[in-house]
């Protein structure tokens, strides 16, 4: 459903109703892609086109970039730059289309995630191709499968998980902060209640899908944090839901939690593409995915600590 607020409200109310909150927004998305972002929205919601068909489009320009970066020339990629770049607007521009004129949906937030899957996936594969034959730095050893290995490595044990927690907590801050209608944490129950009633449907075999793939994601993230799920388990025991704890234990979490986001932002998309752009830029792309297993890891292994002894710490003072 359409409202009318690309119509009736200025930029700046509607770049400012945008963001889910300003605890969670990244200071280069508030200044910089979010208003960039809106622009677009503005001119194609009075095209008429949907937030899940720009989601598409991004896609596209995901793939097109990792091309890019398969070659070692300068301007293939700063061309492959500016297609992330355009990708990433475009993943801007679909959230902020979808919040400002209601058409919000989980499907919509899971093509969302796939998105900025396979971008990093197609830039994986371009790294690995780009320095298969490529001798290792002070060698005279081609990398081989040895650079596959370490962007598997990179992608999959690490970049993945690391992602995905990452959101896992923007959503468990916003919950605490706006309570169960601005956040979109979702669970493997949920998901696996919804896949277990498609799967009952004729023609619904799409939807099956969907949800039984997104309750093994949520499924992993609720084996990750476990004193989280010890914690919100007490609280509906409790009070019943998160809105309707004590003021000053919601208030204690959130400034527990404030300070994680900005690993939260850093683990998601804006450092990882900066990382890229230097590195392919200076022809060593290969430091990417070493960055990726030490730098980044041991960020996403502080945020998981932190977070899991906050949930034990407001825990414990819900059972006094």
């Amino acid at each position: 459903m359409k409202t009318n607020n690309f119509n009736t409200k200025t930029f700046r109310q509607l770049l400012h109703e945008s963001f889910k909150s300003e605890d969670t927004e990244e200071w280069l998305d508030i200044y910089f892609t979010r208003p960039i972002g809106l622009f677009f929205a503005r001119i194609w919601y009075r095209l008429g086109v949907t937030p899940n068909t720009i989601t598409i489009l991004s896609i596209f320009l995901g793939i097109a970039a990792g091309v890019m970066f398969a070659f070692t020339g300068l301007w293939q990629n700063i061309i492959g730059i500016v297609l992330l770049m355009l990708a990433n607007f475009c993943d801007s521009t679909d959230g902020q289309l979808a919040r400002l004129t209601n058409q919000k949906s989980m499907k919509g937030r899971c093509l969302d995630g796939f998105a900025g899957d396979v971008w990093f996936v197609a830039i994986y594969l371009a790294i690995v191709i780009r320095l298969f034959n490529v001798d290792m730095p002070g060698t005279d050893v081609a990398w081989g499968i040895w650079i596959f290995i370490l962007c598997a490595i990179a992608g999959l044990c690490c970049h993945s998980q690391q992602s995905s927690l990452a959101d896992y907590y923007r959503q468990i801050h916003l919950l605490f902060l706006k309570g169960r209608n601005g956040s979109e944490l979702d669970s493997y129950a949920s998901e696996h209640e919804k896949a277990l009633k498609a799967k009952g449907k004729k023609g619904a075999f799409w939807d099956y899908a969907f949800h039984a793939n997104y309750q093994n994601y949520c499924r992993g993230q609720e084996k990750r944090t476990p004193e989280f799920q010890k914690l919100i388990k007490n609280i509906k025991a409790s009070y019943g839901h998160v809105e309707e704890m004590p003021e000053e234990l919601r208030d204690e979490f959130l400034k527990g939690s404030r300070p994680l986001m900005p690993y939260t932002n850093i683990l998601t998309f804006n450092t990882r593409a900066i990382t890229i752009y230097i590195t392919c830029l200076l022809g060593i792309p290969w430091l990417y995915p070493i960055l990726e297993i030490t730098a980044f890891e041991c960020l996403y292994i502080y945020m998981h600590h932190e977070h899991e002894q906050l949930c034990r710490k407001i825990n414990g003072k819900i059972k006094q």
